[in-house]
């Protein structure tokens, strides 16, 4: 899932200084979650995480990986990871 997901998001992070990180679809508690996680070598705040969550929805949608209802959640990688 990560490379599918990393080619439909492609370079379009790059005006941000972000790259994807890791990408994992999971189920929990009954629901289903694509989790993409967020690098920089910058601080990456929550208006870093909102900006990208703009670009990254849209292409998520458009690519349509996914058949099944699932809730999308970006968030940043954690420094000393």
């Amino acid at each position: 899932m990560k490379e599918k997901v990393a080619k439909v998001i492609g370079n379009s992070l790059d005006e941000l200084n972000l790259i994807v990180d890791d990408v994992v679809y999971e189920k929990e508690n009954n629901v289903n979650y694509l989790r993409i996680c967020l690098d920089s070598k910058d601080i990456i705040d929550v208006n870093l995480i909102v900006s990208a969550t703009k670009i990254i929805n849209p292409l998520i949608d458009e690519a349509n990986l996914i058949n099944e209802e699932y809730i999308l959640d970006i968030y940043g990688k954690s420094k000393g990871e």
